[in-house]
């Protein structure tokens, strides 16, 4: 599997405190089935990291990895806020694509409002070259009032979406899953990742969320190939015939054994 949103890199954001725990994320990455992870400092007001600092940590880290015989690969990126995007020039965007692919931008959705202009915003993007992979949209509340006409216009202007393993899983609450079940449902997603901050909560895996999918062909879409071909600037494969049970349908039962 392929993790392309983490805060595995030390001491950028509020994600991994030291190398240490950046090492405890990796090797639980690792055991979870993950091969390759995308390092997505956040790039915003209150952690504005610079594509140096960013380029910098992989590099640092990498060499941490090799010298712990930690077998994980680790790719640039960043979690870039709304309001920084007209802050950065092309560059320096290009400096942060997602996985290493500088036609992909990992774009953090806020977590208490819908800005009337995100649609504009992914439209700008995308005329700019970029295809943008909206993080987390389940988790936003206004989001989880109505999830699908808000994120189809993402959709629609151009974007990619990618919801939490821990929403889908359960971790992170019942309207947080709720919501990622009816936009997977919807054909709304594209990318499941970890957002791993840490080894508690907010940890790293996709195995759990694999399976409460509820469809391997599915999860391995969501998980692996779309990942892959965006780490490798390929098309994106055609979304597999949904075998799965919809969220909504799903019975008590099977949401507790997590299918």
């Amino acid at each position: 599997m392929i993790d392309l949103h983490s805060h595995i890199l030390p001491g950028l954001d509020d994600g991994a405190r030291d190398l240490d725990e950046a090492l405890a994320i990796a090797r639980a990455a690792v055991a979870d089935g993950i091969g390759s992870i995308a390092a997505t400092p956040h790039v915003r007001d209150d952690y504005p990291t610079s594509a140096d600092e960013m380029e910098r940590g992989v590099v640092e880290f990498r060499r941490a990895l090799e010298a712990a015989e930690i077998e994980l690969e680790v790719f640039t990126g960043a979690e870039i806020a709304l309001d920084q995007l007209d802050l950065l020039g092309p560059d320096d965007l290009r400096r942060f694509g997602l996985g290493g692919n500088p036609s992909y931008l990992l774009v953090e959705t806020p977590y208490t409002q819908w800005p009337p202009a995100f649609v504009d915003i992914v439209l700008r993007l995308v005329s700019a070259g970029f295809t943008p992979l909206i993080a987390h949209p389940e988790r936003n509340p206004i989001v989880q009032q109505d999830p699908e006409p808000r994120v189809a216009a993402l959709v629609e202007g151009g974007a990619l979406v990618q919801v939490t393993a821990g929403s889908v899983d359960g971790r992170l609450g019942s309207r947080s899953r709720a919501c990622a079940d009816r936009l997977i449902d919807a054909g709304l997603v594209h990318v499941i990742a970890s957002d791993a901050h840490s080894p508690g909560l907010r940890d790293v895996g996709l195995s759990h969320a694999c399976n409460a999918v509820g469809d391997d062909d599915l999860a391995r879409w969501l998980t692996s190939d779309v990942p892959a071909a965006i780490i490798g600037g390929e098309p994106l494969p055609p979304r597999p015939p949904v075998a799965r049970t919809s969220g909504a349908r799903r019975t008590l039962l099977s949401r507790l054994l997590g299918r």
